[in-house]
């Protein structure tokens, strides 16, 4: 009872809470399914009142967040660039990337580094008997944002997954300053289910060689990932592992199918380790109060020290480009900012760590852009403005529909060759071309 007397006297609209925010204020939305909506929109209905307010979040799900409509007023920077981010940063001035080593932002925010912080606004479920909201399907830093922010306001939204842990998924209503109680139609983004095409068919089915009884899964988000999880549901495999930053449709194909038990696994046991999920309906009600899955910060699912305690880990991530030098763009397209590097350079790190690990970057050999033309995904090298988000000396195995290819131990001139028999033959000619002219083409070296 004396939790629900100090949930009532803390109980605001979301009109109300927002007063908080004043101009020049940093506020932290949450991340994911985090983000407020209610809240957002109060506080995007004050444009009119304030100046130079900077929001930050990470991955930017619908509805489209009400203050990207007022960049008169609010500055919104995205650490993780979503479709949606970057719909909105064509058409706004005020909407700017935070290039951040995703582990290390827990420590980042609690040590006090960068922008100081105001007000902090994220959606939980609703609080139970002992006082504790959960925070859904989206722990990664949230807990350190809010020890940073000087007021803390939850909007409570009951439709969000209970989703267990793991460490600091919950936070507590004597650490909340304000609650907002979101309308009952709030419902988490679902995400429509994806359809790998042809190309990322044939990736997967490139892929499945490397993943043996007991191996450790990272997967992310898109056709290609959830391609690996149907084919492995389908396998013989057994006893595979998960741990991973996002949790993905894939991984419930994988562990309804029991191909994925966690039995082997050095920590962890039984269960796969994550710090944030993006999925459909069919996802999210999987994980709530599922003892099977474990909600945890992301200074320990992404910290690389961590990922490297698991034996025979596999990373599998995806790239925008790869250079002839091997270097990995997973990011932008000149210095258009269309994604982030999130967690990929943890991972990549964190499986070559492990005993027996392995990191794969994939990628279709070619892409066909928004006016029709088809272009090759691997490149002479990048054009400028373009970011090299994993650099080449920490480049395990690249994977196209053409093949795998292994590049640790290889000098340029092999580094070359291999890139070079991953791309689309179509490419390849003038591919040799240019490593011939930029001095890491042998005469001896094969031809694709």
């Amino acid at each position: 009872m004396a939790y629900q007397a100090e949930y009532l006297s803390k109980l605001r609209t979301a009109a109300e809470a927002v007063k908080v925010v004043q101009s020049g204020d940093v506020v932290d939305y949450g991340f994911f399914n985090g983000k407020p909506v209610a809240c957002d929109q109060a506080l995007a209905a004050r444009a009119g009142e304030l100046t130079g307010v900077n929001i930050f979040t990470a991955v930017s799900l619908p509805p489209v967040p009400a203050v990207l409509m007022a960049p008169q007023a609010f500055t919104y920077n995205d650490l993780q660039y979503s479709q949606l981010t970057r719909m909105a940063a064509k058409q706004s001035p005020r909407v700017f990337y935070v290039p951040i080593v995703y582990h290390m932002a827990p420590r980042l925010l609690r040590e006090g580094v960068g922008f100081k912080r105001n007000v902090g606004i994220f959606q939980v479920c609703p609080m139970d008997s002992h006082g504790w909201f959960n925070l859904g399907p989206q722990n990664s830093e949230a807990r350190a944002r809010m020890s940073a922010d000087d007021v803390v306001i939850v909007e409570v939204n009951q439709n969000l997954p209970v989703c267990l842990g793991g460490a600091e998924e919950s936070v507590h209503i004597s650490q909340v300053d304000m609650v907002v109680e979101a309308p009952p139609e709030q419902r988490p983004f679902g995400a429509p289910p994806s359809q790998a095409c042809p190309e990322e068919t044939q990736i997967a089915h490139n892929l499945m060689p490397f993943i043996q009884d007991g191996s450790c899964i990272q997967l992310g988000i898109g056709g290609l990932p959830d391609q690996v999880g149907r084919l492995i549901a389908q396998s013989d495999l057994k006893d595979l592992g998960g741990h991973t930053e996002m949790f993905c449709d894939a991984y419930v194909d994988m562990i309804e199918s029991g191909r994925m038990n966690g039995s082997r696994k050095d920590f962890d046991r039984g269960r796969v380790a994550y710090t944030f999920a993006i999925g459909g309906q069919r996802t999210y009600d999987f994980l709530h109060q599922n003892p099977a899955c474990a909600s945890y910060p992301v200074d320990y699912t992404n910290d690389p020290r961590v990922i490297a305690r698991h034996d025979n880990m596999v990373s599998i991530c995806n790239a925008v480009q790869v250079d002839l030098y091997s270097q990995v763009n997973a990011e932008s397209n000149g210095p258009a900012q269309i994604s982030g590097n999130g967690g990929m350079w943890d991972f990549v790190l964190g499986a070559q760590w492990s005993k027996g690990g392995k990191s794969f970057i994939c990628l279709t050999s070619t892409h066909t852009g928004a006016q029709g033309q088809r272009r090759s995904r691997i490149v002479p090298t990048f054009a400028p403005g373009s970011i090299a988000t994993i650099p080449r000396q920490m480049v395990d195995y690249i994977v196209t529909e053409y093949g795998a290819a292994r590049m640790h131990g290889l000098p340029t001139w092999a580094r070359a060759e291999a890139i070079i028999g991953l791309a689309h033959p179509d490419y390849r000619e003038e591919l040799i071309a240019a490593a011939a002219k930029q001095g890491i083409w042998r005469q001896s070296n094969k031809r694709g």
